[in-house]
């Protein structure tokens, strides 16, 4: 048995939310705040009996931020409800399990359950329900009325349900359980349990008849260690101590005591004992003295107490010292704390459960990137479904693609994205196999740029740092250089049904940058240059054409195209000063090095576009990308299908973003020259921030002061 959905209404970053899972090891990524531990929270909140009690005291704070804004006098969660459902597949045919689920969440059929659900609802109240049925159609006012007193202590339940067939992530459905606030259209309050599910007079008894453990994010284990509640060694000790018989128990009991007495019977004990109640008696006298005193050793000689009294020591690798949990380091401690705590599963999974359940939550703090990899290239249990959430690339790089949920960070709200979803067997191991040789930081990126070249690869960052002032990282964006896998196995992982970034391919058009008519008195080694130019641009229009198919009717993906190539683009951009400053090192006779420059300084593409293109096959693409890094400044200009890629994937520039991006231009170029006197910018850039002025007014400000290399990117900005 295994959990293969979970959908989420209305709950903590989740408005509409969906999760997919798989038996074995499953993942969830997203970046911090995206939700990662809410998941978690749900999910305990159904299948572990200690978080029982939270499910009955689910608050405002619990419902989804988009329920935060108000469209009427009161809160907007007010009246909506919190759905939170399970749905559990392969359930075996063992009589406990089956009688557990047929009583309560499972969906019979052939006698016998294979698939169960179990759901949580948070609700209004049933006289709140049947009021709001009992409001006419369209009557808003009537509903403000109805919301306005409504509290969470006053007027919510909590209801258990198991046996629904419905789609909670359907917008439809929830109309019809919930109700269409905007049109104030209500159901009655009886409950379809056929659709909706049967109630459960308290929440499933499932901790006999299966393991669920969850770690928790590793936090401070050391103060772990020292609390006896969440002490994992102390844990493992107490699960074994029942096993330990009264009479291999009583040698050591003996001993305790023998020990205790031999304490107590020291001659500076007894000593101290009198000199005390001397004291004692000649400072208040006997009336007032205690009738009795004595001093006792405490070494405990319960088996529980004596338990306790046990610690861990542990050796780091590569030395011979051994030191308590507080002396080894943040990863030492965290790599242990988890270890026991693995531990601590097996030990319960061991007890004759039908299913397991383990779930870790960011297991990757203070642990080294090898021992991430290796350890959770190791952890898997073959009777157990193991699901941790991580924002580490190290751990997910070793996650299989099927078994992937993303986390997006939305305004207000979290969407889940499975990239492996509706894609053929054949395109997800394309895909896996890409993951596996490459890393998988296109996952958790905002959005993502495809390149093929190690030039891109090189210059593109920071030349987009020089431009801006900030990297690409900043803006959230992933730079991919795929080299020749070849751009559609990576690019059909932005999609709808997949992960909905904004992902740009960047790559050649390969336009002519000669005529390549061949003429009578042409050389054969001017045939054989035009010969290859024609090549090359019959290459970039076929590429062109499956590209334009490939993403027709795909708003996730777009490609943009060098008219020639990279290198070419880049002079052509107004870029050939930095280029020939790289000739002295290209070239070692002064004579090549001025033809050189002239060459590149032309206007004309023909010739600078053979030129650096020689250059660039010579010193090869990627050292040549190198050295020409060296001179990329921030008057260096972006090409312009660099600047259109870079603002599709980025797709929102707030206002304070782009006013720091203008802030940094501003101190670049006086810099440059303190001559240029920015003071008429600086008050229209503080009014935009607030809202005030327009980008226009920016726009126009900065132009009237200096021809800025920026102004095209802010212009495609409007």
């Amino acid at each position: 048995m295994f959990i293969s959905k979970v959908s989420l209404i209305n709950y903590k970053n989740f408005s509409n939310a969906c999760f997919y899972f798989n038996k074995g090891i499953n993942t969830i990524i997203g970046e911090n705040g995206s939700g990662k531990t809410n998941v978690f929270r749900a999910i305990r909140l159904l299948l572990e009996d200690s978080s029982l009690q939270y499910a009955y005291k689910l608050s405002e704070s619990d419902f989804n931020r988009t329920l935060d804004n108000r469209t009427l006098d009161n809160g907007k969660w007010k009246g909506h409800w919190i759905i939170i459902s399970i749905e559990f597949d392969e359930i075996n045919d063992e009589e406990a399990i089956q009688a557990l689920f047929i009583h309560g969440a499972g969906i019979i059929k052939d006698k016998s359950v294979k698939k169960a659900t179990y759901n949580l609802f948070f609700r209004p109240k049933a006289d709140i329900r049947q009021k709001l049925s009992e409001l006419k159609l369209g009557d808003r006012k009537g509903l403000e009325n109805l919301l306005e007193g409504l509290t969470i202590e006053e007027n919510y339940e909590t209801l258990f349900t198991g046996k629904s067939t419905a789609d909670f992530n359907d917008p439809n459905v929830y109309k019809e359980l919930v109700g269409d606030f905007e049109n104030v259209s209500f159901p009655s309050t009886n409950l379809d349990a056929l659709k909706f599910g049967a109630k459960i007079p308290h929440q499933l008894s499932v901790s006999k008849e299966i393991s669920f453990t969850f770690i928790q994010a590793l936090r401070d284990v050391v103060s772990d260690f020292h609390n006896n509640r969440t002490n994992p060694l102390l844990n493992l000790l107490k699960n074994k101590s029942g096993e330990i018989t009264e009479a291999s128990y009583k040698p050591i009991n003996d001993l305790v005591k023998k020990l205790n007495d031999k304490i107590e019977e020291l001659d500076d004990v007894q000593n101290i004992r009198k000199d005390i109640k001397t004291t004692i008696q000649g400072a208040v006298g006997q009336t007032y003295s205690p009738s009795s005193l004595s001093i006792r050793s405490s070494v405990p000689n319960d088996p529980d107490k004596l338990l306790q009294s046990l610690k861990l020591y542990i050796g780091e690798p590569y030395e011979d010292y051994e030191g308590g949990i507080h002396e080894l380091s943040l990863g030492g401690a965290n790599l242990i704390f988890l270890t026991l705590k693995l531990l601590e599963f097996q030990y319960r999974k061991s007890q004759d459960t039908h299913a397991n359940f383990l779930m870790i939550e960011e297991p990757e703090a203070h642990i080294h990137n090898h021992i991430q990899k290796t350890l959770f290239d190791k952890l898997n249990y073959g009777d157990t479904q193991i699901i941790y959430s991580t924002h580490s690339t190290q751990i997910s790089e070793v996650s299989n693609v099927e078994n992937i949920n993303i986390l997006a960070k939305k305004l207000n709200y979290t969407e889940v994205y499975q990239p492996a979803n509706n894609l053929k067997p054949e395109n997800i191991n394309q895909i896996q196999r890409y993951l596996d040789a490459v890393r998988t930081n296109l996952l958790f990126a905002k959005g993502v740029i495809l390149i093929e070249g190690d030039a891109e690869e090189i210059l593109i960052p920071i030349m987009i740092k020089k431009l801006l002032g900030i990297s690409l990282d900043e803006l959230g964006i992933s730079l991919i250089n795929i080299r020749s896998t070849g751009f559609e196995n990576v690019a059909q992982l932005f999609h709808k049904d997949r992960i909905k970034r904004n992902c740009a391919i960047l790559t050649d058009l390969d336009e002519a940058i000669c005529d390549t008519k061949v003429n009578e008195d042409d050389d054969i080694k001017t045939i054989k240059y035009k010969n290859l130019i024609e090549a090359s641009k019959k290459k970039g229009k076929a590429r062109k054409e499956k590209l334009d198919i490939f993403q027709k009717g795909n708003p996730w993906l777009k490609t943009f195209y060098a008219s020639y190539t990279f290198e070419v683009d880049f002079i052509k951009a107004g870029n050939s000063w930095e280029v020939v400053q790289t000739l002295k090192s290209t070239y070692k006779d002064q004579t090549t090095v001025d033809l050189a420059k002239k060459e590149l300084e032309s206007k004309n593409v023909s010739i600078y576009g053979r030129r650096v293109l020689t250059i660039a096959k010579q010193e090869g693409k990627g050292w040549f990308a190198i050295k020409l890094g060296k001179y990329i400044s921030f008057r260096t200009y972006l090409p312009e299908y660099i600047l259109d890629a870079i603002i599709f994937v980025k797709e929102d520039f707030s206002p304070n973003l782009i006013a720091d991006i203008v802030d940094y231009r501003i101190a670049q170029n006086f810099t440059n020259d303190n001559k240029l006197d920015f003071s008429s910018l600086k008050p229209i850039l503080i009014d935009y921030r607030d809202g005030k002025s327009s980008l226009d007014q920016v726009i126009a400000s900065l132009k009237n002061i200096t021809n800025d290399e920026a102004l095209a990117f802010f212009k495609k900005l409007k």
